[in-house]
């Protein structure tokens, strides 16, 4: 076992002794007098050695600022690169003739910048050279991200002397798929009384609450002409004194859907705008009593601008609006009535791979109106105070949710596309209006109406 162990030991200091000695190669140039030299490549901060097959007495560099020069024997010289550019190394013999001009080239030193580079992005196909006192990028990356790295890195050694002359593969181009939805209920519950009564044979009369005219009708015992809706009435005789009673009772429900789903294309780092709508003009007072015409767009908006990070990794820059006119709200200016804008815009950024989607903005809305009004004291009369009281109750409610899905793309052959208009075929004369056949294809038209509205609407945020 011990003579294993010496064995092992003397082949191990065998092994290191003639490493040891083994001597290592240097860069070097070697200048033959009388023939034309070649560049001297020399790394910034690090140094070459020129050898002259002749001795020389005398040897000068024409920038020192560039490379430093330092003798080593009568026919090797130490040249130190310091700084990016060109210059000149001129060597003499004793005699005072020229031995050789060397041109001197200092480089940004590549030769650790590529071996970081394959450090930082292993696999990507790109190509470093210099030129001047800079750095070329050249090849093919796989994103913009890792462009950014390896121009970021660059700078490093070369700063603000990078030229980039690199492309991005892969796909390039997003399609933005945007969802509006938006879902509004409403309820509306009400109940008045109205109460009424007169003598026989004269015209004396008395009424409270808000059917008058109603209750006039049952004391002339005629039918209710009242134009409410959900009105009951009633009338009768004790003695000379008649009396009538009306209750209006009312409930009215609505749902509103809407919905929009616009699409659009753009390349990477390219903004794109899409708008369905319209413009809606408004007068605008100017000065000396003159009216100018200013247009507002409505409808369907979308800005956005697609990144491609890495990958299948979309930054998304997004603008989007659904807009439409309000007839509710106006504002009159004259002899000229404004319609007011119903809006629901927003505004974010926002990064997800291809394919994934995102709720993107959300609003739950509540709106709750309870009213009663009434007669003072004979409201507060039990059970009979019902007569003299007007209850209303109203509830509206909102949901609207953004949902974002981007996708990259590649374009496809133009008759691989379908339009909406491939599926109407116009008829012929004959058909149009001996068989009153508008559409042959009835079904295309039809689709909206197969539309399934009777499902909950809404949606879930875990």
């Amino acid at each position: 076992m011990n003579m294993k162990r010496i064995l092992v030991a003397g082949c191990l200091g065998a092994a290191l002794t003639t490493t040891a000695m083994t001597p290592i190669s240097a860069e070097v140039l070697r200048v033959l007098q009388g023939q034309a030299q070649g560049a001297l490549n020399v790394p910034m901060n690090r140094a070459v050695v020129v050898e002259s097959d002749v001795p020389f007495s005398e040897l000068s560099i024409a920038n020192p600022g560039i490379a430093d020069i330092s003798t080593l024997s009568d026919k090797s010289i130490y040249v130190l690169g310091k700084a990016p550019g060109r210059t000149t190394l001129t060597l003499l013999a004793p005699d005072g003739t020229l031995i050789s001009n060397v041109d001197v080239h200092v480089t940004p030193d590549i030769a650790e910048f590529k071996e970081r580079l394959q450090q930082i992005l292993p696999g990507e196909q790109i190509e470093v050279r210099t030129a001047n006192d800079g750095i070329v990028l050249s090849g093919t990356v796989s994103s913009t991200a890792k462009l950014d790295r390896a121009l970021d890195l660059a700078n490093r050694y070369a700063p603000d002397r990078v030229s980039n002359l690199m492309v991005v593969g892969g796909i390039q181009q997003v399609m933005l798929k945007v969802r509006f939805a938006e879902v509004n209920r409403s309820v509306s519950k009400s109940l008045s009384g109205s109460m009424g009564f007169a003598t026989t044979g004269s015209h004396f009369g008395a009424g409270a609450g808000g059917n008058i005219d109603g209750i006039d009708d049952i004391l002339s015992g005629g039918p209710v002409t009242t134009t409410s809706t959900g009105v009951v009435g009633a009338g009768f005789n004790i003695g000379s004194v008649e009396l009538a009673v009306m209750l209006e009772a009312l409930e009215s429900k609505g749902m509103v859907r809407t919905l929009a789903e616009p699409n659009l294309t753009a390349l990477s780092g390219q903004e794109a705008k899409f708008l369905a709508g319209g413009e809606y003009p408004i007068p605008v007072d100017q000065d000396q009593d003159t009216i100018t015409v200013e247009y507002k767009p409505f409808g369907v908006e979308l800005n956005f601008t697609p990144t491609v990070v890495d990958g299948d990794i979309i930054n998304l820059v997004i603008n989007a609006a659904v807009s439409s006119i309000d007839t509710s709200i106006s504002y009159d200016v004259g002899s000229i009535s404004i319609a007011g804008f119903k809006r629901r815009e927003t505004s974010t950024t926002v990064e997800m791979r291809d394919g994934q989607s995102f709720a993107i903005a959300g609003l739950l809305q509540d709106d709750f109106t309870d009213l009663s009004s009434q007669v003072p004291w004979l409201g507060d009369v039990p059970v009979l105070g019902a007569l003299f009281r007007s209850a209303e109750y109203q509830r509206n409610q909102t949901e609207l949710v953004i949902i974002v899905t981007p996708h990259l793309v590649t374009p496809v052959a133009g008759e691989a596309l379908a339009l909406p208009t491939d599926r109407i075929k116009i008829p012929t004369e004959a058909e149009l209006f001996l068989g009153g056949v508008v559409a042959k294809n009835p079904g295309a038209a039809g689709e909206v109406a197969r539309q399934d509205f009777s499902t909950s609407y809404g949606y879930v945020m875990e």
